[in-house]
């Protein structure tokens, strides 16, 4: 196996890019998950956007949870997806069998939650199953009960959303459940006045539309809502959100990429995300100028990851490239789904074991600071990013190998290589990895920076890896 050509890596401007929020690295717990309803392990297909297994409630009362998660903030805590819109507040109305429900102690258990490790929370609000008629006069009189509940326990929400993916209410409840962009705009300013009343300093996101991968946000003028729906709000967004996925897993009826080893491994299927984020961030200058853009929940592949390949080594490296691009193209912050459940999660919901991606994300918490700097790779399959590290007085240059070769790399403009932290594993299909060539584990109950003694600088990267080198001041 030869080498491959070397690649150049130039830092095109001393001066930051911009900066990211501090919670920038951030993700959810699906509404199915935590309040027990339909799912995806164990499912082979999907049914109006959800898997078609029940899962019991999550127990945020792990203790080993609670260190996984500790390892992992500052961030936010989503909690929504596609039941989101079809659960209950407290109570199942009369008549309804079967109907999906938030306890009180749920509730109450996910504030406990969040208060133990300082998250923000994300909440996506019931928005509802409507007819089409019924768009532009939502009445929130089930989620008032809840907000009232919240402030009367000086409880914490930090982010609203209303619906799940409301751009494609077609695919999940029917075309007739599909609102149009100006109807939903009108529900958003009676949800934000809503929201507004009782959580004044809170922000509000929207609409989370989703983008598929080389379609975008699918049929125009049906389900392509964004631009008039920002265009028609009377009360401004706090921030603009959308979901997407690379890939789309064999559980999706519709397959625009599939979640397939060789598409996770080629550079070509990461660059859509930089084309509907740029997309996005017009559309943003031009009707929600104050509005910040976030990444409101992307996965490896949709419908609950791909089994026997999202939890793998070879998911790490979309996900560590769109870190990267996210955070240089103004993502504010980037939702992952999921913290826990499903073939994507970052932590297994039935072993609490962490898969690679959350080394990856755990290695980026400690490495990549909230500056970012603007840099290129001359090599397609070499993705290069820069941060300020987030503690010390030095900078962490992101490196991807895509090659299934050794590279070489020159730096141009860069300050002096210290140390690095490489993640290796013996092929894509791995759920192990290496950092530095050591396992990570939890030694009672816990993992240290400490544990991977920092190597010195190569020029070379092992192929297929994922490299964060400390860089002289």
């Amino acid at each position: 196996m030869s080498d491959t050509a070397p690649a150049d890596v130039l830092l095109l401007h001393h001066a930051p890019l911009r900066r990211v929020d501090p919670r920038y690295l951030s993700w959810s717990i699906d509404i199915s998950v935590f309040a027990g309803g339909l799912w995806w392990e164990g499912a082979t297909r999907a049914r109006r956007g959800v898997g078609t297994l029940p899962v019991p409630p999550l127990s945020l009362d792990s203790k080993k949870l609670d260190r996984l998660v500790a390892s992992l903030g500052p961030a936010y805590l989503r909690i929504g997806g596609s039941e989101a819109d079809k659960i209950h507040y407290f109570e199942a109305p009369p008549g309804e069998k079967q109907a999906l429900v938030l306890k009180r102690e749920q509730w109450d258990s996910l504030q406990a939650f969040i208060a133990r490790h300082d998250l923000g929370l994300i909440f996506t609000c019931k928005y509802g199953l409507f007819r089409r008629s019924e768009h532009g006069s939502w009445e929130g009189g089930e989620l008032e009960r809840l907000l009232r509940y919240s402030v009367e326990r000086g409880q914490r929400i930090d982010v609203f959303e209303l619906g799940n993916e409301l751009n494609a209410y077609w695919a999940f409840h029917g075309l007739r459940s599909q609102p149009r962009a100006r109807r939903l705009a009108a529900d958003y300013d009676t949800f934000t006045r809503l929201v507004r009343r009782y959580f004044p300093q809170a922000r509000i996101s929207g609409p989370g539309s989703a983008f598929w991968p080389r379609l975008g946000e699918t049929v125009r003028p049906f389900s392509r809502i964004t631009p008039r729906f920002l265009a028609s709000l009377e009360n401004g967004l706090d921030i603009v959100d959308w979901h997407y996925y690379p890939f789309q897993s064999e559980r999706s009826p519709v397959r625009t990429r599939a979640a397939r080893e060789r598409h996770m491994l080629d550079p070509r299927s990461f660059e859509d995300f930089a084309r509907y984020s740029r997309q996005l961030a017009r559309l943003r200058d031009r009707f929600q100028p104050r509005a910040e853009l976030w990444t409101g929940e992307t996965g490896s592949a949709q419908c609950g990851g791909q089994p026997f390949l999202s939890d793998r080594w070879a998911s790490s490296f979309w996900w560590a490239d769109q870190l990267g691009m996210g955070a240089t193209l103004g993502q504010r912050v980037m939702v992952r789904q999921a913290l826990i459940g499903g073939d994507y999660g970052l932590i297994d919901r039935l072993t609490l074991k962490p898969r690679p991606d959350y080394w990856v994300s755990w290695l980026w918490r400690r490495l990549m600071g909230e500056t970012v700097y603007s840099v290129r790779s001359s090599d397609p399959r070499l993705r290069a990013y820069l941060h300020a590290h987030p503690t010390r007085d030095m900078r962490t240059l992101l490196l991807i190998n895509l090659h299934d070769t050794p590279l070489a790399v020159n730096l141009e403009g860069f300050p002096e290589p210290l140390e690095r932290y490489t993640l290796t594993a013996k092929h894509p299909g791995s759920r192990r990895l290496r950092i530095n060539g050591v396992k990570p584990s939890l030694r009672k109950g816990r993992v240290e920076l400490g544990d991977f003694p920092p190597l010195p600088v190569e020029p070379r990267l092992p192929p297929r890896s994922i490299s964060f080198w400390l860089l002289h001041p």
